[in-house]
């Protein structure tokens, strides 16, 4: 099993490419990062964490921005998104995106894709949160058919592309992996539909064993599964349960205080 770590990248904490030569010099497999593009300050949508939202959501520097400072200062340190709110981004801007830095990171790209809970943020990217599941989809399907076809075209419910010529292509064949996020009862269904992983972030991991035994069985193959939110003490545990990949969560702050915080793969 794999181990990486996770973070909300804030512009007033660690800069992304000393904390991922920390990672690597680490040992540790990969480092994602969270995304908010901001917070509007009606509070109607409640936190899924507690009452209080934490400052860091207000404050994360742009995923892609601060991977591509992650890739550029690594050279095996797999990199990517827990989780990039797809529903809040042009899906042929976005496609770019991750092509280009899937390319100029010699392939290391990780795309951990997510609807959000935050409904006033959707909403101020003009998406209607009781869609935002199917226009994920949409999305995420039109990115691969971009990633993939010399002439892309896509025509669905909520999203309509012409026929289009988009280069670079991603270094990786078909393209970096898609693991889509969440617990919810239909999330499996989204990751056989349309994903190429699960990145499920429940607070008690023994649920887990369950839902990909089915998962896999759905598939008739191995899904890969990346859990967000281990502890040190969950590896063994976690690597019985199948889980490919598991992910610290590390406190966004200073230098000296996050590089304290990362825990020893010894």
């Amino acid at each position: 099993m794999n181990v990486g770590l996770v973070i909300f990248p804030t512009g007033d904490g660690i800069r992304p490419d000393e904390l991922a030569m920390a990672a690597e010099h680490a040992g540790y497999e990969s480092l994602f990062f969270t995304e908010h593009t901001h917070i509007p300050t009606s509070r109607e949508s409640p936190w899924p964490g507690g009452a209080e939202l934490p400052e860091k959501y207000k404050r994360t520097h742009d995923p892609f921005v601060a991977l591509a400072f992650a890739a550029a200062a690594t050279t095996k340190l797999r990199i990517g998104t827990a989780v990039c709110l797809v529903v809040e981004h042009d899906p042929i801007v976005l496609a770019k995106q991750v092509a280009s830095l899937d390319r100029l990171s010699g392939g290391r790209v990780d795309l951990g894709v997510g609807a959000g809970w935050n409904k006033e943020e959707m909403r101020s990217h003009g998406t209607d949160p009781a869609t935002r599941h199917g226009l994920m989809r949409e999305r995420v399907e039109a990115m691969k058919a971009i990633w993939t076809s010399e002439v892309a075209e896509y025509h669905g419910r909520h999203v309509d592309l012409q026929p289009l010529w988009q280069w670079p292509k991603p270094l990786q064949q078909p393209h970096p992996p898609v693991y889509i996020g969440g617990n919810g009862p239909r999330v499996l269904d989204r990751v056989l539909r349309y994903g190429d992983g699960w990145m499920p972030n429940v607070a008690d991991p023994e649920t887990l064993p369950p839902r990909i035994a089915e998962l896999r069985e759905r598939a008739g193959r191995h899904v890969p599964v990346t859990y967000y939110g281990a502890k040190p003490e969950d590896l063994e545990r976690l690597e019985a349960m199948g889980v490919d990949r598991a992910l610290f969560v590390l406190e966004s702050g200073p230098r000296s205080e996050v590089l304290a915080s990362i825990p020893s793969l010894a």
